[in-house]
């Protein structure tokens, strides 16, 4: 399969001024990212951030009226994801390209068994040669997954299973076709934290023995300290901080990341035993204030901020865009810290 929009970083997948636009609200502005093969990124932010728009826009499935600009390639493919037809993001979509969804009931077809369901995206884009191998690899899919009896499953509809079951149904699905890129949209929302961890390990597994890009969206920084190595910050549908997960949740440097990582922060309270908060509320989507995005919530908003930040590359894949950044840690600190670690 050609590799010809691989570039030199080794990017699967690299996203170039994303924009999604409903009439004249811009909903997700100048987004620009790339992930490298076997690379785990967080995508992370309030809800009305623009994340699972990013993700949709990738898939190609937007809602009726909105619509996207910019450009998105993933390796092996020859056209734009942004620009593409609908044949052609066919083609694509669980092939090269696929997606994990927040709610598996949704994602799934519940007149149809399980197993047809999981061999359905391997014969569709012609990785099995028939449906004897399909099924095989199907129940090998689901063992992979950890469904208890796979062969059972199988046979099993989807409202025969549980909500962690059938999670580890849509997964493998999406991996079926040993995708290039898997993108997961806060797949683990729904499920109680004992099977949220199963199903995070399941996904970081798949996605580690394929060498596969993976674009995790999450408003949970605890999910993404697990499961990803890198992390890009969003806040009124631009990215406002990236870098290594470890160095952005133990020193953001944006004034939103840092309120994010204080409000995760479970352990320290105020005098009152108050948990940390940001003030106001997530505008509407499209509403947010010229300039800086964070300004109307932000305690040291300045009259600069009325201005858009530049931004700020600490490191080819770290960088921020803010005009007033939180400071770095003295160099003392930072070594003791690390010294520590």
């Amino acid at each position: 399969m050609s590799r010809s929009h691989t570039n030199a970083t080794g990017e699967v997948l690299t996203v170039q001024r994303l924009g999604v636009s409903a009439g004249r609200l811009r909903l997700v502005d100048d987004v620009s990212f790339g992930i490298r093969a076997g690379e785990r990124v967080g995508l992370i932010g309030e809800s009305g951030s623009g994340k699972s728009l990013t993700a949709l826009s990738l898939m190609g499935l937007l809602p009726e009226g909105v619509h996207a600009d910019g450009s998105a390639h993933v390796d092996g493919v020859p056209h734009d994801l942004i620009r593409g037809s609908e044949s052609e993001l066919s083609k694509v979509r669980g092939r090269n390209l696929a997606m994990v969804f927040q709610e598996p009931m949704t994602a799934l077809n519940p007149t149809m068994r399980i197993g047809h369901q999981v061999a359905e995206a391997m014969l569709v884009h012609g990785t099995q040669p028939n449906r004897a191998a399909a099924r095989t690899a199907a129940i090998g899919l689901l063992d992979q997954v950890g469904l208890p009896d796979p062969a059972h499953a199988f046979r099993a509809y989807p409202h025969q299973l549980s909500g962690g079951q059938r999670q580890r149904v849509v997964l493998a699905i999406a991996l079926a076709n040993d995708p290039s890129v898997l993108i997961c949209d806060e797949p683990t929302t729904a499920l109680d934290v004992t099977v949220q961890a199963l199903v995070l390990d399941f996904i970081v597994r798949g996605v580690l023995e394929r060498q596969a890009a993976m674009l995790f969206i999450t408003h949970d920084l605890a999910v993404v300290a697990t499961a990803c190595e890198r992390v890009l910050v969003m806040y009124g549908g631009r990215i406002v901080e990236s870098g290594p997960v470890r160095e952005v949740f133990t020193h953001p440097r944006h004034r939103y990341t840092q309120g994010l990582v204080a409000a995760s922060d479970l352990t320290k309270t105020d005098g009152a035993g108050r948990l940390a908060t940001i003030p106001g509320s997530v505008p509407p989507a499209g509403r947010f204030p010229a300039g800086c995005v964070f300004r109307n919530r932000c305690a040291h908003a300045t009259e600069v901020c009325a201005t858009r930040p530049e931004w700020a590359a600490t490191s080819a894949d770290s960088g921020f865009a803010c005009h007033h950044p939180a400071s770095t840690p003295a160099p003392a600190a930072a070594a003791e810290e690390s010294r520590h670690a």
